[in-house]
């Protein structure tokens, strides 16, 4: 995954620390998607996709429930970096709906093209413009319970992490006289974006609890529609992620490798 022309991404197989970890989460899980005041705030796209930022309870080292986080794909990325409180992203059938606020053209986007995106790149103000804001180490995702392959699995682009990376270094290299993280990289991210449809395979990524998910920081990824038919647990498809801060700043977060 770090060597130059990788794709991006890393599938760990099934690990029995792991499925303890997810069991636990699943657990921990459900008991937030019951939370009156997390639903009231995270469940959104009419009630398809259930956001859940920071809902969690795991510890810094990943731990919850007192069941460690561990598995391969933990040797792998240790030593870990103090972890926050992970995501619990959760999809129904249906996904996507509209997201409140969202436009034709912004649910099209996230119909057709799986809301695809970076993380850590923002968009802000009316004119969404973006900017470097959140330089992530790596994406982490452990799926939490058994779901078919057609319920809105993860999605990534093969590769495109080097294209965002050429690009974005560019347009930083353009303004010397600013901070990183004030040089507005709008059209820099979009031409890159537009050239990641066209040039890097599109891959989903169902997974079952146990295994992992490891992504590049600026692989260009999303969820897919909920397929006709796909079956997942009466909690929806769930998966945990972890995007842990990455302390040696913009530059490093800006490598294609990991």
């Amino acid at each position: 995954m770090s060597a130059a022309g990788g794709p991006g991404w890393r599938r760990f197989p099934a690990d029995p620390r792991t499925l303890a970890w997810a069991r636990a989460a699943r657990v921990a899980g459900q008991a937030a998607l019951a939370d009156p005041a997390l639903r009231a705030r995270w469940l959104v796209c009419e009630g398809t996709w259930f956001v859940g930022v920071d809902a969690l309870p795991n510890g810094p080292d990943g731990a919850l429930s007192g069941v460690p986080l561990a598995g391969p794909a933990i040797d792998a990325l240790a030593p870990l970096p103090p972890l926050h409180r992970a995501q619990l992203s959760v999809t129904f059938p249906g996904y996507p709906r509209p997201r409140e606020g969202e436009g034709a053209a912004g649910f099209g986007y996230r119909l057709r093209r799986d809301a695809a995106h970076v993380d850590g790149i923002r968009a802000e103000g009316p004119e969404r413009r973006r900017f470097l804001r959140e330089p992530h180490a790596f994406i982490l995702g452990l799926p939490l319970n058994a779901a078919d392959p057609g319920a809105s699995p993860l999605v990534v682009w093969e590769g495109s992490h080097h294209v965002m990376a050429k690009a974005l270094l560019a347009a930083l290299a353009a303004r010397p006289d600013l901070p990183p993280d004030q040089v507005d990289v709008t059209e820099a991210y979009l031409a890159a974006r537009r050239q990641c449809f066209e040039t890097c395979r599109r891959v989903e990524l169902p997974a079952r609890p146990g295994e992992a998910l490891l992504l590049h920081r600026l692989v260009l990824h999303g969820v897919a529609p909920w397929a006709e038919g796909a079956r997942a647990g009466p909690e929806g498809r769930m998966i945990a992620y972890f995007r842990p801060e990455l302390s040696s700043g913009l530059r490093d977060w800006l490598s294609d490798r990991m």
